[in-house]
């Protein structure tokens, strides 16, 4: 990301990392499977035959509450009956229109999917059975301008095991400690295009990962559910509170939207055309080896893609439910986003749950609040790659008069180099190969040239050396017209400034359609 700032320094103001939306779920966990249930129905004193009166009761208070409140604070109550009405823009609508700055906007109930409980007959055994499964039930949203975050929401299911879901947005949360702090700022939907003070502004938004979650969510639960202790007085408990969704967006503040809009077009054919799904792997911390395989145990669709919205265009790459995406915000704003659905592959340097005491280690990554902060390092690394990759984009000289160079031999201590041709099959492979994504990001050595330039599976060790040999003398090829340099005590290689630009310039024209140049010269 330094690099591309760095690139861009005359016509950007400024830059800001953070989490954008936030999703908290709720859970019961005593709830959350059959004999947990069982022991609560046994603690309160309810058989299974009075379950659903037993459900029914506390559902009629749940909604009688939130009644009661919204009749207090004067605000709506709306049944929304359909699914296709946007909750958050309906809210939105209320707030402008009403004029609220703090506190309640509205309540909104539906009817939504859900996974609860119910009693059946078993006819074999001849008694009630208490099962889990999906069912319908009322669930109603909160929203409010929160004395924290700003604008958000939080939703309870009404029936068992009343879940919980909380959504912030950090920009808002963002906004309210800018106006306390006294910074000025422009804000636009969920975005800054304006900071007066854009470290002290980093410096807040970095202090949210710092909070006490367990204790600001708990108040907003006690908000939905007021008879949460009194409904649980026999059976104590409380909400185990992890991550459902995070996406964590760094966004580049350009000085103006004619600049970025000459720039973006060219960021976005970049990342068609040049990253593929070894790349996407690595963008969102993934290991892949350096020839490019992909793992063996990778069950997970990696896909790119460009959506056409009112705004302008975005291009989204995804690893199974997982993403990162690229597009502009309100005309000046570069937003790389990385989207956190599924943990499974991250890690987590941590005790083992439950057992402080014993050494910290590498472990699987939680969904719960207790790994938000390891969640938001691996976010942040990924939105940095891609940036650092997007450097080398958008150079205005023409690309014969880039590469003209490579193509001529020249004399390096009193010895020829020969010129490289980059359309001759030799030596587009191998610039094909320096301008890899895992490379670029990692660098390279001869054998991870080797690998991706030939076969040595199976080779004697006679052939793997003659390969080596070839290799070592077409890094000496590369070095010597500046594409790349040796990092000093390691046999590992980088791409140079020029030859990043040279050889994305390259890639980019080799594998463009003469449809997708003549649209993107236009």
């Amino acid at each position: 990301m330094d690099t591309f700032i760095a690139k861009h320094l005359d016509a950007v103001t400024g830059s800001l990392s953070g989490f954008d939306r936030l999703v908290f779920r709720g859970t019961l966990r005593p709830l959350s499977y059959v004999g947990g249930m069982k022991s609560y129905l046994w603690a309160a004193k309810v058989l299974l035959k009075d379950f659903g009166e037993h459900a029914k009761q506390l559902t009629k208070r749940l909604k009688g509450a939130s009644e009661e409140l919204a009749a207090k604070a004067s605000r709506p109550f709306l049944y929304l009956p359909s699914s296709a009405t946007s909750k958050e823009e309906a809210a939105r609508r209320i707030a402008h229109e009403d004029g609220i700055k703090d506190g309640l906007v509205c309540m909104l109930r539906a009817v939504e999917p859900c996974t609860s409980y119910d009693i059946f007959r078993n006819r074999e055994a001849k008694r009630l059975e208490l099962e889990i499964r999906p069912r319908k039930c009322l669930h109603i949203y909160h929203y409010h301008v929160h004395p924290v975050f700003g604008f958000m929401n939080a939703r309870i299911q009404t029936w068992f095991p009343f879940s919980v879901q909380i959504c912030v947005n950090g920009r808002e949360w963002l906004a309210r400690q800018m106006t306390e702090a006294g910074i000025g700022y422009v804000q636009r939907d969920n975005c800054f295009t304006w900071l007066e003070d854009p470290v002290q502004a980093q410096n807040l938004m970095d202090r949210q990962l710092r909070v006490a979650w367990p204790e600001l969510l708990d108040d907003i639960a006690r908000t939905l559910n007021p008879f949460h202790e009194e409904i649980f007085e026999a059976f104590p408990m409380d909400y185990y509170w992890s991550t459902f969704q995070s996406e964590w967006a760094t966004d580049v503040l350009f000085r103006d939207a004619p600049t970025l809009g000459r720039l973006y077009p060219s960021l976005v054919h970049h990342g068609l055309t040049t990253f593929f799904s070894p790349d996407i792997l690595r963008f969102l911390g993934r290991h892949v080896p350096a020839s490019g395989v992909l793992p063996a145990g990778l069950k997970a669709e990696v896909t790119s893609d460009i959506k056409t919205r009112t705004e302008g265009v975005r291009i989204k790459h995804r690893v199974g439910t997982n993403s990162i995406k690229m597009y502009d915000k309100q005309g000046s704003v570069l937003r790389v986003e990385t989207t956190i659905n599924d943990v499974t592959g991250f890690k987590s340097f941590r005790s083992p749950e439950g057992q402080p005491k014993v050494e910290k280690d590498w472990r699987p990554m939680r969904r719960g609040i207790a790994d938000l902060h390891r969640r938001a390092e691996i976010s942040h690394a990924a939105n940095h790659r891609y940036f650092q990759a997007m450097a080398s984009v958008e150079n205005t000289t023409p690309l014969g008069q880039l590469v003209d160079r490579l193509c001529r031999p020249l004399v390096r201590n009193g010895r020829r180099v020969r010129a490289l041709n980059p359309y001759a099959h030799d030596d587009a492979k191998l610039i094909e190969a320096i301008g890899r994504g895992e490379l670029t990001i990692a660098g390279f050595r001869n054998r991870d040239l080797r690998a991706l330039l030939f076969t040595d599976a199976g080779a004697s060790n006679k052939e793997q050396r003659r390969h080596a040999a070839a290799v070592s003398r077409k890094l000496a090829l590369l070095r010597a017209h500046g594409l790349i340099k040796k990092l000093q005590g390691t046999h590992r290689y980088h791409l140079t400034s020029e030859g990043r630009t040279m050889v994305t310039a390259l890639i980019t024209a080799r594998n463009a359609t003469t449809d997708s140049l003549t649209k993107l010269a236009a």
